[in-house]
């Protein structure tokens, strides 16, 4: 019973120190990214291990080896810099869309002061039309009727509200329950990442897979040349190289697939933020004309 307490405390002070591991889905993803970096360390580690004539090559062309080590570490890099980015958050966007509209609205309202008179005659200023009270009135903001613009015409705002959120979603965004918030043109929830793939951050994965397919393909490549040139010499270290490079092609396969496949999807969301920019643009016009002042003349 002492011995569970101790443990407990134990794990109470490190939480203290380290409080992202007191929840379980963070230390599960640290979990991850750790054994992701000890995989890479481990592979490159074996390698430089056994490998007594890359060694020799290292001395003779210390180029080659920097430049395998240059990738190495870029991969690396560029694995952190993807599991800290935002793949994009609908409620960020919504929030972003409203308030430049609101800006707009109080540098178009100060810009238009009810009280010039000219000729003998005055002018009063009503700021807003009638369809700008009725947009009040449902409580319909601008991100609403941005969104709107991106669907059929009749289509219903409960059909794209999400039920966890009560946000609008645009097309392709989905509420992710790992990181529980919607997220703009969702892909999936890497769990190796630690995120989502989103619009955020969808270009910062495509060039992580392809740096990992380049690595994986030039370790694979040396590994081969290892086999070639020690097979059946010491059979547990040519048991160990088989191991590891069959383990890596299978990774390489997979990495080419998804390489390929993001390409794709890479190319149809140019396409469709180009369309969603116009559908913006589009939408912002016909809400600021909304606001256009009504100027009711008096004659004195």
């Amino acid at each position: 019973m002492n011995d569970i307490l101790a443990s407990m405390s134990n794990f109470n002070f490190c939480y203290r120190i380290v409080p992202c591991l007191a929840d379980p889905a963070r230390r599960s993803s640290l979990g991850l990214k750790a054994a992701l970096v000890a995989l890479h360390l481990v592979y490159a580690g074996i390698l430089f291990l056994f490998d007594s004539d890359l060694i020799e090559k290292t001395k003779e062309e210390p180029w080659y080896t920097a430049i395998y080590l240059l990738l190495f570490v870029v991969a690396l890099i560029q694995y952190f810099v993807t599991s800290c980015s935002s793949p994009g958050y609908v409620l960020d966007a919504m929030r972003d869309v409203n308030e430049k509209n609101s800006l707009y609205r109080r540098s178009s309202m100060l810009s238009k002061q009810p009280a010039s008179s000219k000729s003998g005659s005055f002018v009063i200023t009503v700021e807003g039309s009638e369809s700008e009270r009725n947009t009040q009135g449902s409580n319909i903001t601008s991100w609403t009727k941005l969104v709107l613009d991106m669907y059929p015409p009749g289509t219903s705002i409960r059909t794209f509200t999400c039920s966890y959120c009560n946000v609008e979603q645009p097309p392709r965004a989905k509420h992710c329950h790992d990181c529980d918030k919607c997220v703009l043109q969702f892909d999936h929830h890497c769990v190796w990442l630690g995120t989502c793939i989103g619009r955020g951050n969808h270009c910062q994965f495509w060039w992580y897979i392809f740096e990992e397919t380049a690595l994986c393909l030039w370790t694979g490549i040396l590994y081969i040349t290892y086999l070639k040139a020690n097979i059946l010499r010491v059979w547990w270290k040519d048991a160990v190289m088989i191991l590891l490079l069959v383990t890596l092609s299978i990774a390489l396969i997979f990495l080419l697939l998804l390489l390929i496949f993001h390409r794709q999807v890479f190319s149809f969301t140019q396409y469709f933020v180009s369309r969603m920019i116009h559908g913006f643009r589009r939408s912002s016009f016909h809400f600021y004309a909304s606001h256009k002042s009504h100027r009711v003349v008096t004659h004195s």
